[in-house]
């Protein structure tokens, strides 16, 4: 996770996502850097969006559903059909990465 998270961190700052500067971020933490990862990692992201994928990310951590009203069966069944077209937007958001975890 922290190739990922170091690309992210590019992204935030505005840097350029590449190999050089991931390295760097990395090794700036500490981690021990795999150069195979990495272009792994910069390949997978090549064709992704990465602020529409943390923008789904964070919609579905935070639509999580709330326990202190209790839901109808039809309420509960759309809320169950919701997630899982998040989860399937997420799945699709991250295809690629996968790779580099397998």
């Amino acid at each position: 996770m922290e190739y990922i998270y170091a690309a992210m961190l590019l992204h935030t700052t505005g840097e350029e996502i590449n190999e050089e500067n991931v390295k760097k971020v990395l090794e700036a933490a500490g981690a021990e850097a795999d150069d195979a990862r990495i272009k792994a990692l910069i390949a997978a992201l090549e064709d992704v969006d990465i602020e529409e994928a943390m923008e789904k990310t964070a919609v579905a951590t935070s639509a999580a559903p709330s326990a202190a009203a209790p839901a109808t069966e039809e309420s509960e069944e759309e809320e169950e059909e919701e997630e899982e077209e998040e989860e399937e937007e997420e799945e699709e958001a991250a295809a690629g990465l996968g790779a580099l975890f397998g």
